[in-house]
Order: structure tokens, then C-alpha cells, then sequence
């Protein structure tokens, strides 16, 4: 039997959505389960996908395998006008064969996101990205509360999931504070799906 691993996709342009996948990663690992990180390749204009199947660095494409066998996902996208870019968003709409046979049924599915400007649309683009993991009948998990950094941080951090500010530049790095949600949001799907396992 293989190894239960949480399913950490994103896309990622400029590197700061890849980095919060690897803080969710480690919240994910303290748990003793497996992270599996898997990216999506960028799309053209015309929505084909325009990379090779390998990318040349960085982590491997996500499959419909690594989608379909996972015990959990965590899920992660830059704003693009306060919704999550085309790149994950065509992704998503192949996955109608899971959807057609239950694959994702009952598996905890959280979201994280990072926008150039503060108020960029952090929780419509972490709203955007729940819709079709309900259509999948997953279980939506947040940030309770409970995690005192949502109530002080000045940067990212939101109840319905990680978020980051990285600037216009792009050139804020992760603080401390969206580090330590990253890490509890991974945390907690992972305790979650141990629990439905056990």
C-alpha cells in the first residue's frame, strides 16, 4: 500500500506561492504525513498548455493521480483580479473524471493565496478556489481563530486560508506571522485526515 501523503498544487509566477507551499509542507510533515509539492505548467493565451510536461526545475507537474490518491490538498494561487489564475483554473476543469467517480469525497481541502497589494483580493481569490473543491465534496478546513497570529498580523493571514502581501515588486518576503499560518493550515489538514483515517 503507498505511503498517505496531503497534496500540496499551486501555481506560482514569481516564487512567493511556491514559498508558502513549502512553509504549508512543513506544517504538513510535523504531523508525520507525507507532502507531496506538485506545481501546474503556465498556459498560453489560447489556454493550452505551453511547457513541456517536465519543467526544467522546481516541482514536478501535479497528475490526476497525485489529485486522486491523495488523503488531503492544500491548494495555492497568486491573485489574478481577485480570483485564482487561469493556470490552476484549467487544471481544475480536467479533473471532471474525479468528480465523476468520487474521488475527492470527504478528503479536507484547504487554500492559500498571495497578492501584490493588501487588500488584492486575498479571500475572493481563496473563496474562488473553494468553489470547485465543494463541487468535489471535499471538507473545507480554515484558520480557526485559536491561531493568535490572525488577530495580530499586519500582512497576510485570513480565516478562510494562508494568504501573503508580496508587494507590487513582489518583493516582501513571508513574515513571521504568515510563516507560522502557512505551517498551521498545513498542520491542521493533515490532522484532519489522520483522523479520518484512523
Amino acid at each position: 500500500m503507498n505511503e498517505p501523503y496531503i497534496l500540496v498544487l499551486y501555481y506560482s509566477r514569481h516564487g512567493a506561492t511556491r514559498d508558502m507551499a513549502r512553509h504549508i509542507a512543513r506544517g504538513i510533515e510535523s504531523t508525520g504525513l507525507s507532502a507531496r509539492l506538485r506545481t501546474v505548467p503556465s498556459v498560453s493565451t489560447d489556454t493550452e498548455a505551453s511547457l513541456p510536461e517536465i519543467p526544467d526545475e522546481g516541482d514536478l507537474y501535479a497528475s490526476m493521480e497525485d489529485l486522486s490518491n491523495c488523503c488531503g490538498l492544500v491548494m495555492g494561487s497568486p491573485t489574478r483580479f481577485g480570483n485564482m489564475a487561469s493556470a490552476l483554473k484549467h487544471f481544475l476543469d480536467g479533473t471532471t473524471a474525479l468528480w465523476l467517480n468520487g474521488a475527492l469525497i470527504d478528503k479536507p481541502a484547504a487554500v492559500f493565496t498571495s497578492t501584490g497589494s493588501l487588500h488584492g483580493g486575498q479571500e475572493s481569490t481563496l473563496l474562488s478556489m473553494m468553489l470547485p473543491l465543494m463541487h468535489h465534496g471535499m471538507v473545507l478546513l480554515g484558520i480557526p481563530y485559536s491561531q493568535s497570529r490572525l488577530m495580530h498580523t499586519d500582512s497576510g493571514g485570513t480565516p478562510y486560508g494562508a494568504s501573503h502581501w508580496a508587494g507590487a515588486d513582489g518583493a516582501r518576503t513571508l513574515t513571521a506571522d504568515e510563516i507560522t499560518l502557512c505551517q498551521a493550515l498545513g498542520q491542521r489538514v493533515a490532522l484532519w485526515a489522520l483522523r479520518a483515517n484512523n
